[in-house]
């Protein structure tokens, strides 16, 4: 877990750094804020239209009597691709926008889902009723 702690919070945000150091050597310091601060906007607007359309599949599920378990977890990679993309870097931009787009958010749904299900059985994950 360390070590997994260490990339998230010393790695990524090295390597963004850099990433930025570099767009700005290459295309200019205004052209750089410039494309943090369109992709920041463009984010804050994705995550907010797929937000609203994910909470209204949760209402519609939830009112039919069906467990929204594939819902929430697009809702939770909605949440954390806003996040990503509020960040400043071209990196987490690149992975959050991965988990607004829906296509790609399909394929992290299933990839999320499939750990959860093996972490599950191992019995690493549990499930605490309220």
């Amino acid at each position: 877990m360390f070590i997994k702690l260490l990339i998230i919070f010393i790695f990524v945000p090295v390597m963004e750094l850099y990433i930025l150091i570099e767009a700005g050597r290459i295309i200019g310091l205004g052209a750089t804020i410039g494309l943090i601060i369109l992709t920041g906007t463009a984010g804050a607007w994705l995550a907010r239209s797929q937000g609203i359309e994910i909470l209204r599949k949760i209402q519609d599920e939830t009112a039919r009597g069906q467990m929204p378990a594939a819902t929430l977890i697009e809702g939770a990679l909605v949440l954390v691709g806003g996040l990503l993309l509020l960040t400043p870097g071209f990196f987490t931009d690149l992975l959050g926008f991965s988990f607004l787009v829906p296509l790609t958010r399909g394929i992290w749904r299933t990839t999320l889902r499939l750990w959860l299900e093996k972490h599950l059985k191992q019995g690493a994950v549990t499930i605490h009723q309220l």
